[in-house]
């Protein structure tokens, strides 16, 4: 009995805990941490969706999540801490700090160091920056900003500062400039004054009808921009046919190596967007549209918030609820379904399909899944005609795409020109032509995952459907052009590394296959039927394209640059 006296673990009703336990089991919610995170969010509603919102506002108000923070939210929002914290580990943007762990300094420096920034000096930055600022200052290397023709680029704070050198950078930490600065862009009074918004209001008093417009984009061919390449029309034609409510998301993470065209149109004329956006909300009747901005562009966020605000006081949105969502630094976030279940308050994972967006989506219901740059060409498509747009085009392609174009040129940008133009007619006519001093060697026509080919192939018209039969892709249109001062193994090596850190862990063949042919590429000589092998794998068994697509730089090195393996 005096055994059982001391070590009876029978559970008191109404106790809440075991007999012989002094306290609660599990981590306790500290009382003004929880002051401090209801202060926070204020008036916010605590649904699920919009953890990855709330936990902005705790990394930007204390530098870091503390994880006494990230109880008292786990309490707050009526979520189990385990939920929080896997969300808050998934994103590179979260800096959890545990209750023996050091906060990180107040101020961290990102230095990118995808392929466009590495070509430009990338290395020299993360080599020299940490001695010139201090331990003050963190300075961590990231991948792409959508900087890439402004390389090198550092991020300091949420400020992006581009053609980054030690002594500008150092500078820029001096003066503070830690928030970033606004282009100037088409705001909405200008937008109206050219005509903007008549389509949307002609759509909404019933002028236009939802099938005219859908034929419309059907006659023009235009194509999903972020790089799938989906038939725009079709798509909205099959989300109309599935039951409401139906919902739309629009993508603005692009996170390819080499990508920033959507950043051009947000910094520029963000109102045809918009506009595109309303018009295809109405068509597909969604009474709810969100809106997935990646995180590197905080400047194209403050855009949006401006200007949606605007349409909004305007009367321009009566049909449709716009939500402005904030992504946290994951590649993986551009593909449609794990943009989705962020959205949603969860881990970037990518969703097994069937389903598809455009039946089971957001929350469940049918999902328009469109990029930027899609709904930017909207409104022109429809008032000019599909002829306007189809009127454009080279070598038997038809309509007008804008590439993201950076690496060894003269003048690089976002470049707006023909379907079907050819690398060697892209660089020569819209670039200047190649760097002084650099002869051209190849280029990547797809981005990181889109391959590499040869100078000799540069002749094949950039359009979907083109490249494949060569192992490449178009995509989203960036274009990263190499010369003779560039070692192709290295340049394999650093698109490898990326997509690494970015595959999101949840199949083994990306998740262990990245790692090993990074290994692999690392050796002086390359174990080519092993990496092989590699290839066959991941192309076959990763669930998403990140998987299927990270070996095809590989494989372009090994058949198109054979000198460069010597």
């Amino acid at each position: 009995m005096a055994l059982a006296k001391h070590h009876d673990r029978r559970i008191h009703p109404g106790s809440g805990r075991r007999r012989g336990l002094d306290h609660p089991k599990g981590r306790q919610v500290d009382p003004e941490a929880l002051a401090e995170v209801r202060a926070l969010l204020g008036e916010r509603e605590r649904r699920r969706d919009l953890l990855i919102e709330h936990l902005h506002l705790l990394q930007d108000r204390f530098g870091c999540l503390h994880a006494r923070h990230l109880a008292a939210l786990a309490e707050e929002m009526r979520l189990a801490l385990v939920e929080v914290y896997e969300v808050a580990s998934f994103y590179a943007h979260f800096d959890i700090v545990m209750d023996d762990e050091k906060a990180p300094p107040p101020l961290t420096v990102r230095v990118c160091d995808s392929l466009s920034c590495e070509l430009a000096g990338a290395r020299s930055l993360l080599a020299e920056l940490p001695a010139r600022l201090g331990e003050g200052v963190r300075v961590i290397r990231a991948p792409c900003m959508g900087g890439c023709d402004k390389a090198p680029v550092a991020a300091i704070g949420h400020a992006l500062h581009e053609h980054a050198t030690t002594a500008s950078v150092v500078a820029a930490v001096a003066a503070g400039a830690t928030h970033p600065a606004l282009p100037e862009f088409v705001n909405l009074h200008s937008y109206r004054v050219g005509g903007g918004y008549h389509l949307l209001r002609a759509c909404l008093a019933g002028e236009r009808s939802r099938d005219e417009v859908i034929e419309a984009l059907d006659h023009s061919g235009l194509r999903g921009l972020g790089g799938a390449g989906f038939p725009t029309g079709r798509k909205w034609r099959l989300v109309r046919q599935e039951p409401a409510p139906r919902l739309m998301a629009v993508n603005g993470d692009e996170g390819e190596p080499g990508t920033f065209k959507d950043r051009y149109f947000l910094e520029t004329d963000p109102h045809r967007f918009l506009e595109g956006m309303l018009i295809a909300a109405w068509v597909i009747e969604a009474a709810e549209v969100y809106i997935y901005l990646r995180d590197e562009y905080p400047q194209c966020r403050a855009i949006l918030e401006s200007e949606i605000g605007a349409i909004e006081a305007a009367g321009l949105t009566p049909h449709a609820r716009l939500h402005l969502r904030r992504g946290a630094g994951a590649y993986i976030c551009g593909e449609e379904s794990a943009m989705l279940e962020s959205i949603e308050g969860k881990r970037g994972l990518p969703r097994q399909r069937p389903p598809f967006p455009a039946q089971v989506g957001l929350f469940g219901r049918p999902t328009l899944c469109n990029n930027i740059e899609t709904l930017y060409w909207v409104r022109d498509i429809v008032e000019k005609g599909a002829d306007w747009f189809t009127g454009h085009g080279r070598n038997g392609r038809k309509g007008l795409r804008s590439f993201s174009v950076s690496g060894r040129v003269k003048e690089p940008g976002v470049k707006l020109a023909p379907a079907g133009i050819t690398a060697r007619q892209l660089i020569d006519e819209y670039c200047g032509g190649m760097a002084e001093g650099h002869l051209f060697k190849g280029y990547l026509p797809g981005g990181a995952s889109g391959g590499i080919l040869p100078a000799s192939m540069a002749d094949i018209p950039l359009d979907f459907g083109t490249l494949e039969p060569h192992g490449s892709f178009t995509g989203s249109g960036a274009v990263v052009v190499l010369s003779d001062k560039d070692d192709m193994k290295a340049v394999a090596l650093n698109l490898l590394k990326f997509f690494e850190d970015e595959s999101c862990g949840q199949c083994t063949p990306c998740r262990a296959g990245t790692e090993k042919a990074v290994k692999l590429m690392s050796a002086p000589h390359w174990d080519e039927a092993l990496l092989n092998d590699l290839t066959r794998v991941m192309s076959d068994a990763s669930i998403c394209g990140l998987g299927q697509a990270a070996m095809n730089p590989v494989k372009q090195v090994l058949k198109y640059f054979r000198a460069d393996l010597e």
